[in-house]
């Protein structure tokens, strides 16, 4: 049975980067824009990732203040271990 907006947040989560290249079928994309139109913590998520992809891009190692490089490291480190 289909989810009742298309996909769960789950799902939306993990295809967001794909969404954003443009590298959905056909079919997931109308499922994922479906879910974007009936939640708005998703369309929040994938505003606050397009928002990090344009800080990132401007973004370097040389700018930073070496202790918040560190934490964001750690942050990293801790994100990646959680997923496993």
């Amino acid at each position: 049975m289909p989810y009742p907006i298309g996909m769960t947040c789950q799902q939306l989560v993990e295809l967001v980067t794909d969404y954003l290249e443009d590298a959905l079928e056909s079919d997931a994309r109308v499922r994922f824009e479906l879910h974007l139109r009936a939640c708005p913590g998703c369309v929040d998520y994938l505003d606050q990732m397009r928002l990090t992809i344009q800080a990132t891009g401007r973004l370097r190692e040389e700018s930073l203040d070496p202790d918040v490089r560190d934490t964001l490291l750690q942050a990293f480190h801790t994100w990646q271990q959680a997923q496993r």
